[in-house]
């Protein structure tokens, strides 16, 4: 019996730990994922094939900066020639002193030599090739931050035709109760004899098209949700819940990645003019080369010897002077160029702001009469649902008033939808979405 009750104790135990192991898993499965709008635009971001970009964009700027920096090392190069010359230098006179005689060259000479060269005035040329790759850098990012604005506006579509799809699914509901209060009272009519079976059937019959509608509703969603689980690399379903957003605020002033695009690349035109300035400035280097050759460093011997030479070096470049006025207007144009493409991108930008505010303040004008019709729909489907059991409505007229109140529900639920996706839409217009 002992040994019985040990064995029953240690099946519970263990069956205790699976289902402490277990619970948490089953009452996660059971809560339902709910979304807003700021953590899919996130998500959506974070997973964008093109955002991982970033990273190699960095990169290549770490990489350039380096690379400029280096050229404040020492260079070294390993040259060597071998000649044969027609002629080679000979003393046209004798000396008449006995047991001295003048030195003889080959015609053929031979130096292999090492140099090592220190910059120590470049005249700007490393720091301005830094800065360029610094710009460069914030060029690329921007122009990736300009793409993602498109992304933007595929999330706003298919977050607010989620949220659209939610809102009548409830409205769906709402429908289906007053179907099914009607024809409640009309079945017991019909068993009372007070009225015919063909309006019970008509109200199932509208009862079975709003189920339809709801299956329709439904199925609109689920691709809704796929589409936008690939976006946010997440997978969604019926038991997803999306957050209706409140209202944004809407400002005036546009703060898009382009204007940022376009001061840098502003910026990068002024370094190049910088860059003409540093290409006219004199260099100057410390070298050392030391080489193995005949002749060396002494003319006057013509054997193979050592030698080695330091100083100072200067280089100075002028050739450029040729060029300098022209490349200097190509860089003017380009900047007139610059400015008006910002210009060009504020006045469509501006125009699109325009049509967006009329587009805000018809949906908020409509969603005000929306309100008022509803209210007067309501009040004629109340009382035809009070003629409706008295038995002086038939079931179609009935019928009519019910579903011309979900109309006016519907149009109120369309409406406030596209006011909010417009709403969201302008915040993308001008830059106003920020992610975290």
């Amino acid at each position: 019996m002992a040994k019985s009750m040990t064995r029953f104790q240690r099946c519970s135990r263990r069956i205790l730990c699976w289902c402490l192991l277990f619970m948490p898993s089953l009452l996660f499965a059971q809560q339902s994922t709910q979304l807003n709008i700021d953590q899919v635009y996130q998500l959506a971001r974070k997973n964008y094939p093109l955002i991982k970009q970033r990273d190699l964009i960095k990169k290549s700027r770490d990489y350039a900066v380096s690379n400029a920096a280096k050229g404040y090392l020492p260079s070294f190069s390993i040259n060597g020639q071998a000649t044969y010359q027609s002629d080679v230098t000979n003393f046209p006179f004798k000396i008449p002193i006995t047991g001295f005689t003048l030195p003889s060259y080959s015609k053929d000479q031979y130096k292999v030599y090492a140099e090592a060269d220190q910059v120590i005035y470049d005249g700007g040329a490393i720091k301005n090739q830094k800065q360029t790759a610094e710009v460069n850098e914030i060029i690329q990012e921007q122009n990736l931050e300009v793409e993602l604005y498109a992304l933007y506006d595929r999330v706003n579509q298919l977050f607010f035709g989620s949220l659209l799809i939610d809102e009548q699914l409830k409205q769906n509901d709402l429908l289906k109760k007053d179907i099914q209060n009607g024809l409640d009272k009309v079945k017991a009519q019909v068993a009372n004899g007070v009225a015919y079976r063909s309006s019970a059937d008509e109200l199932s019959a509208q009862l079975l098209q709003a189920d339809q509608s709801r299956v329709e509703l439904l199925a609109m969603r689920k691709a809704y949700m796929d589409m936008l689980g690939l976006f946010i690399n997440l997978s969604l379903d019926e038991k997803t819940a999306l957050e209706k957003p409140s209202s944004p605020n809407i400002t005036d002033s546009v703060s898009r990645h382009e204007l940022t695009l376009y001061d840098y690349q502003k910026r990068n035109y002024d370094l190049q003019d910088r860059l003409l300035d540093v290409q006219l400035r004199p260099k100057f280097s410390l070298f050392i080369q030391g080489g193995y050759g005949r002749p060396g460093l002494n003319f006057l011997n013509n054997n193979f010897q050592w030698y080695y030479i330091g100083g100072l070096r200067l280089n100075w470049n002028l050739g450029s002077l040729y060029t300098l006025k022209n490349q200097r207007q190509i860089l003017d144009i380009n900047r007139k160029t610059l400015d008006i493409q910002k210009e060009t991108f504020l006045f469509n930008t501006h125009i699109a702001q325009k049509q967006q505010n009329a587009e805000i303040a018809k949906y908020a004008a409509l969603m005000k009469k929306d309100d008022e019709i509803i209210s007067l729909r309501e009040s004629v489907k109340n009382a035809a649902n009070a003629q409706l059991e008295n038995g002086v409505l038939s079931a179609h007229d009935y019928i009519t008033q019910v579903n011309a109140e979900d109309q006016a529900r519907q149009n109120l639920i369309l409406h406030e939808t596209q006011l909010l996706q417009s709403q969201y839409n302008y915040q993308n217009t001008i830059g106003n979405i920020k992610i975290q």
